[in-house]
């Protein structure tokens, strides 16, 4: 028998929140379907109310008894309301291989993520996604249930409008995504890994950035001591650099990874041997690569060049090689 749902943040509220915020967007769409498609409107209506009723009875509850998040079985309960089906939809996958081993992304309604709206050719891999935020951009990877990379267009306006948001901390399965592409919140419990942000908290805009921020769509394993140390340091520069900035700043953050590598959890999300964080300023034309080890051993470090970037990950953003 499925627990009863006291309490529902962390994962489908995420998606709710998702689907109130695109709502209005796509409302032209839905209503263009014609009298065939009633049925199944009338359908996900219906599942909209129950989710919402069921979200604001969580967030209620919650408030009152937050120590009962333990006992709340959040995959069984996205199952019991057919959530993969209802909010599985906005995400784009890309052929699995393509003429000399790359394929290129589209980011169709989030291009503005990328410099020249050019999103990168990458190279082939299983299960590749795209996946458009408010504040970013990402490419999933449904074979390590991380992000290949996280895109950023970032300035000085958008730092100082987020100066008063509040850190929310509640962390989210991504709905979007298939569930056997997807990490879960109990994959990272009780294994010594920080769920790292690849788009940062600290950089995020306005509320309902900051909470899209926390996607598990958007995290890594990360060493505890280095999400909390010399990585943190390069997302305090990083943000000191985009202060002075006389415009936009795009930012590329993601994992690499071991031919085999480490997994946690039942859905065997894979850590990361290294993360890289890509830094360009399309007005000056300045670049900044950092290379870091997902290690406690790892300190602040000097930057890399472009070009060795390129060649260790086979990732052009800048469209250099491709």
């Amino acid at each position: 028998m499925m627990k009863s749902p006291v309490f529902l943040c962390d994962s489908i509220s995420g998606a709710y929140l998702y689907f109130y915020f695109m709502a209005k967007k796509h409302s032209r769409r839905r209503r263009s379907l014609g009298k065939r498609n009633k049925r199944g409107g009338l359908l996900r209506s219906l599942r909209t109310l129950v989710v919402s009723a069921v979200v604001s009875f969580g967030v209620a509850t919650w408030a009152i008894n937050p120590q009962l998040i333990e006992s709340i079985d959040i995959d069984a309960l996205v199952t019991a309301l057919d959530l993969d089906r209802f909010i599985g939809e906005r995400q784009t996958s890309l052929p699995a291989a393509s003429v000399e081993g790359y394929v290129q992304t589209s980011f169709a309604e989030c291009k503005g993520f990328f410099p020249e709206q050019k999103p990168p050719m990458v190279p082939a891999g299983e299960a590749l996604r795209e996946l458009c935020f408010t504040p970013f951009a990402i490419l999933h990877s449904g074979k390590t249930k991380t992000p290949v990379f996280v895109a950023q267009r970032l300035n000085r306006q958008m730092l100082k409008a987020g100066q008063e948001i509040e850190r929310t901390d509640r962390f989210y399965e991504e709905a979007r995504l298939p569930r056997a592409e997807r990490a879960s919140l109990k994959d990272y419990k009780g294994t010594g890994y920080d769920r790292g942000h690849m788009s940062p908290a600290g950089d995020m805009h306005n509320e309902e950035a900051m909470a899209q921020s926390f996607s598990l769509a958007n995290i890594v394993p990360q060493d505890a001591q280095h999400n909390r140390g010399a990585w943190s340091s390069v997302e305090n520069d990083t943000r000191k650099y985009v202060m002075r900035a006389q415009g936009d700043v795009y930012i590329f953050t993601g994992p690499v990874y071991e031919p085999q590598p480490e997994t946690i959890g039942e859905r065997q999300v894979a850590v990361p041997t290294y993360i890289y964080k890509v830094v360009y300023d399309a007005t000056t034309g300045m670049t900044r690569v950092h290379w870091h080890e997902n290690s406690s051993e790892q300190v602040m470090g000097k930057p890399i060049s472009y070009q060795k970037f390129v060649r260790r990950t086979g990732l052009d953003f800048l469209g250099l090689s491709h």
